[in-house]
């Protein structure tokens, strides 16, 4: 990707942003950045293993013992709630012959069992059994320590209910690659807020859907507001574009807000809002696209995250969880809000699968060549192709 092309912004021009660089690249990534396999690839272990990525969330595994099995970028991926209550996550391969541990989600007890010889691990990664190692019924050998042949674990953290990985295992700590947007947030809805951020496990709480397109795309549209009134047009009727604003939280984010979120819309009890939330900016909404694979949105009465899972270099599954400020919003009094706010999410990602497939499909047309950007609806979009570029070109 060409790093000296570059249009100039300026922070006067409806743009918030914390120490937001004033130049962006003036073109998009090439298209082999959304086709290739061998690209796809490359992306993964010079840019995506390099920082914090998305791997589920921690409702997948909402109980000591629970496992949820995950194919990330074509590695076998395994998340692990451990019997102190810590999110773990391990290469999905027995230490044995490399076999594939767990296939489906669920409980597996106190042991994680190989299908293959039955070598059995601990919820902490370590080797525990090794049924007939010496020969049938002699379960350990002289000269082979299970203590060196335990699970690989990949690093990770769990935070906003979204359990993160580091493949590199390099990055600086969760909590400091996020500073930015925590301290930026911890201003709208309390410092303390991802610490009261509960998990909604019923059937509103969270939703699916396949894509196909590459998941960067997914990325480049949620972080621009400039598609709204032309793709979700009930949406703009109550949100509107005029109402919205560039986001710029450098280096790890863009996105968009509107001040406009109306709490109260629609027959159902309104939501309990987030206790410390900044009351002279109650109608403010925020949503940032966390690169490279994390979709995020706030507003007074609830929150969001969605995961973009790379099945392909043209395939993704986008996994969304609503949170919710407290127990109390999880009740039954709140069971309609609750509802409505699934549908009505629902209805605007929903809309956004065309266009995103569209602009997939575009990127089969040598006629496309990374395009253009608008210097000011699309900064948040160039702001990510900016982010992208350098960390592959460098790595």
């Amino acid at each position: 990707m060409a790093t000296l092309d570059l249009i100039h912004s300026s922070n006067d021009s409806g743009i918030e942003s914390t120490e937001a660089p004033t130049v962006y690249p003036k073109t998009g990534l090439p298209n082999t950045h959304y086709t290739d396999a061998v690209t796809w690839q490359e992306e993964r272990d010079r840019v995506v293993a390099k920082t914090w990525a998305g791997l589920g969330f921690g409702a997948d595994i909402h109980e000591p013992g629970c496992v949820y099995p995950v194919n990330f970028m074509g590695l076998p991926l395994l998340m692990v709630r451990d019997s102190e209550g810590v999110a773990r996550v391990f290469h999905n391969v027995c230490s044995h012959r490399g076999m594939t541990l767990v296939a489906e989600k669920g409980s597996a007890g106190m042991v994680i069992r190989c299908p293959y010889h039955r070598w059995g691990y601990g919820l902490s990664g370590e080797l525990k059994a090794t049924p007939n190692i010496g020969g049938m019924g002699v379960h350990s050998i002289e000269g082979f320590d299970c203590s060196e042949h335990g699970l690989k674990e990949v690093r990770s953290e769990e935070l906003m209910g979204i359990v993160f990985i580091n493949l590199s295992g390099e990055a600086p700590a969760l909590t400091e690659h996020l500073d930015p947007i925590l301290t930026r947030w911890g201003s709208l809805a309390g410092q303390d807020f991802t610490g009261r951020l509960v998990s909604d496990t019923g059937p509103y709480g969270s939703m699916e859907l396949s894509v196909e397109s590459n998941y960067k795309l997914a990325i480049e549209n949620y972080c621009e507001s400039y598609h709204l009134p032309f793709v979700h047009p009930d949406l703009n009727t109550y949100s509107p574009l005029d109402e919205h604003y560039n986001l710029i939280v450098d280096p790890i984010s863009s996105g968009q807000g509107t001040h406009v979120y109306d709490l109260t819309r629609g027959a159902s009890t309104p939501l309990p809002v987030f206790a410390n939330w900044d009351q002279s900016r109650v109608k403010t909404a925020e949503y940032l696209s966390l690169y490279p694979n994390v979709l995020l949105g706030i507003q007074a009465d609830h929150f969001f995250a969605i995961l973009l899972m790379p099945e392909s270099p043209e395939t993704t599954t986008e996994r969304l969880q609503f949170l919710y400020s407290s127990e109390e919003a999880l009740t039954d009094a709140y069971a309609e809000r609750r509802q409505s706010l699934h549908e009505a999410w629902n209805l605007v990602f929903s809309e956004d699968v065309s266009v995103v497939e569209g602009m997939q499909r575009g990127r089969a047309s040598p006629g496309f060549t990374g395009g253009v950007f608008s210097p000011l609806m699309d900064i948040p979009t160039a702001h990510f192709h900016g982010w992208f570029g350098e960390r592959f070109a460098n790595n």
